[in-house]
């Protein structure tokens, strides 16, 4: 059986859940999400059974999680003339290209910007995760001078460029 499915999902006081047909909804204050299901019970032992059993324990958890409190990632932006500013609730980036790049939100998604880091949030964990993909994907950090766009904590891994090489080896 499923470890992670046999867990109690805890509701905090205000919580409500309701199923209709094959969508739960899951509300606070106001704030509503919806996860979309098939079964909460394995009724088989098949391993992929079980595997999707705890998977749909842990996106009910998400959701109660995501009701009451807001999922973050927070982005940073390094490099020389790299930045970005928010108009309206549109990104803008200019990220060392002859244009400049907008990056319009998801529903339910919301930005900060605070120099050159960017905090995303919202109610749904996937969605939060990824937009932040997304918008890594516009400059992705380089080995050699570390530019680009990372996630907070992110360690890039450097890379010695052609003088360090060069100088290293046997004359």
């Amino acid at each position: 059986m499923s470890k992670i499915g046999r867990k109690p999902i805890q509701l905090p006081e205000g919580v409500s859940v309701t199923q209709e047909g094959s969508v739960i909804t899951v509300a606070c204050a106001g704030r509503t999400v919806q996860v979309p299901t098939l079964r909460l019970a394995a009724e088989s032992t098949l391993q992929e059974a079980r595997m999707n059993w705890g998977t749909m324990r842990s996106l009910l958890q998400n959701a109660v999680f995501g009701v009451v409190k807001d999922f973050t990632k927070t982005l940073e932006i390094e490099g020389i003339g790299f930045k970005v500013s928010l108009e309206g609730n549109v990104l803008v980036f200019s990220l060392g290209f002859s244009h400049p790049v907008r990056f319009t939100p998801p529903p339910d998604i919301t930005f900060k910007v605070e120099k050159n880091a960017i905090t995303i949030s919202g109610r749904d964990k996937a969605l939060v995760g990824a937009t932040a993909a997304q918008i890594r994907s516009l400059r992705k950090p380089e080995p050699y001078q570390g530019k680009g766009i990372r996630y907070r904590g992110e360690v890039i891994r450097r890379k010695a460029g052609k003088k360090v090489g060069a100088t290293t080896g046997t004359v």
